[in-house]
């Protein structure tokens, strides 16, 4: 027959703390996770971090020599985008980037990434960085940005 074996987390424990170990232990962990939490917001502020960001005029002028990614949903996309945007929604691009046409064999081209205001954006340039899309940026403000500015959409 095997023994099977224990762990007495009470050791040494005066017997008054015994039936509160669970407890303390439930409390830690309650605000072990409201610290490591963390928002959309904290997460486009730490992808901003590592990426690079450009602006309207810096997008507009790369528009004739760079790759223009929409990562918004495809209705977005339709009401109106960027000249020359291909749209992949920033929730599949991982799956759907590198079977992609225009973008198979394209690690080292420019690609101008672009939202509605900037922060899915940030996450997508982040993602693509890490999947070896070394020269792809972020426009900043987005597509709300880039009307507001009175530039071309289609």
């Amino acid at each position: 027959m095997a023994v099977k074996p224990t762990i007495n987390v009470n050791n040494g424990c005066p017997e008054s703390y015994k039936n509160r170990l669970p407890v303390i232990a439930n409390i830690h962990l309650f605000f072990l996770k409201m610290i490591m939490t963390l928002t959309a917001m904290d997460l486009v502020a730490q992808a901003k971090q590592h990426i690079v960001e450009i602006d309207i005029d810096a997008a507009k002028n790369s528009l004739e020599t760079s790759l223009i990614l929409d990562v918004r949903e495809a209705a977005e996309y339709t009401a109106g985008h960027l000249p020359g945007a291909f749209n992949i929604p920033r929730g599949v691009l991982e799956f759907k980037i590198g079977s992609h046409p225009d973008f198979q064999d394209k690690q080292d081209a420019h690609i101008i990434v672009y939202c509605q205001s900037g922060g899915r954006s940030a996450l997508a340039t982040e993602v693509l960085n890490k999947m070896g899309f070394n020269n792809a940026v972020s426009m900043a403000g987005g597509f709300k940005a880039w009307t507001e500015s009175g530039n071309e959409v289609v």
